[in-house]
């Protein structure tokens, strides 16, 4: 029996392409902005905290750094919810696990970038009167955020990619709409042909576009 490509099929539902597209990166970005607000007073408390709490910052970010997403994406929507006894949505669920998943890497890029703002600026900003509060929002994070963006233009891209789990668990992003007709049309090929460019055209689109930012707030030597 020979198989014939026949990539009709793709065309007629590739509202579900378009769709899961705009879902993925939706899931990625939403991902690394909760992810952010967990990570950045963790990497303080990694960088200034007391010893008790430095270490268990450092076994959070180990433990979550070199579980599987896969298996943290089952643990969340099947095993949080039958202890608590509460179901919520595959696309909340999701949602949740990645940002999780996303702030274990994000405190390190944050604690690296909070240790290599220069000590000169701290001293400057003491030196005028400015609070530790002050010195943290005016001198540190500022400082911290240029630094550090050419490692969050990479993880966003990585976050992006990681959306492809979510068709576990029936989220409607790109891979789960191949998936979707590879099994109802059985157009495997032609699903994951033109689902494989996607990810690299948007993967470079994302690239791009924060590699723009970086070069608008570079640190210049």
């Amino acid at each position: 029996m020979t198989y014939t490509l026949n990539y009709n099929f793709v065309w007629l539902y590739f509202d579900k392409f378009y769709w899961g597209l705009l879902l993925g990166i939706e899931l990625a970005f939403v991902s690394i902005l909760i992810g952010t607000v967990i990570a950045l007073p963790l990497a303080l408390i990694h960088v200034d905290g007391p010893p008790l709490l430095r270490r268990t910052v450092m076994a959070y970010v180990e433990f979550i750094r070199n579980q599987p997403l896969l298996l943290l994406v089952y643990l969340v929507f099947y095993g949080v919810p039958s202890v608590g006894g509460f179901k919520y949505d595959p696309t909340v669920s999701f949602i949740i696990t990645l940002s999780i998943y996303s702030s274990a890497y994000l405190v390190e890029i944050f604690r690296a970038g909070l240790d290599a703002v220069p000590r000169g600026l701290l001293d400057a900003g003491k030196a005028i009167g400015l609070t530790p509060l002050q010195r943290l929002v005016y001198i540190r994070l500022p400082a911290m955020l240029r630094v550090t963006l050419p490692a969050l233009s990479n993880q966003t891209v990585s976050l992006f990619k990681d959306t492809s789990v979510a068709f576990v668990i029936a989220v409607p992003e790109l891979t789960y709409a191949a998936k979707w007709l590879s099994t109802n049309k059985f157009r495997i090929i032609e699903a994951y042909t033109v689902v494989a460019p996607m990810y690299v055209l948007t993967g470079w689109a994302i690239f791009l576009l924060l590699r723009l930012l970086e070069r608008r707030f570079a640190v210049r030597r």
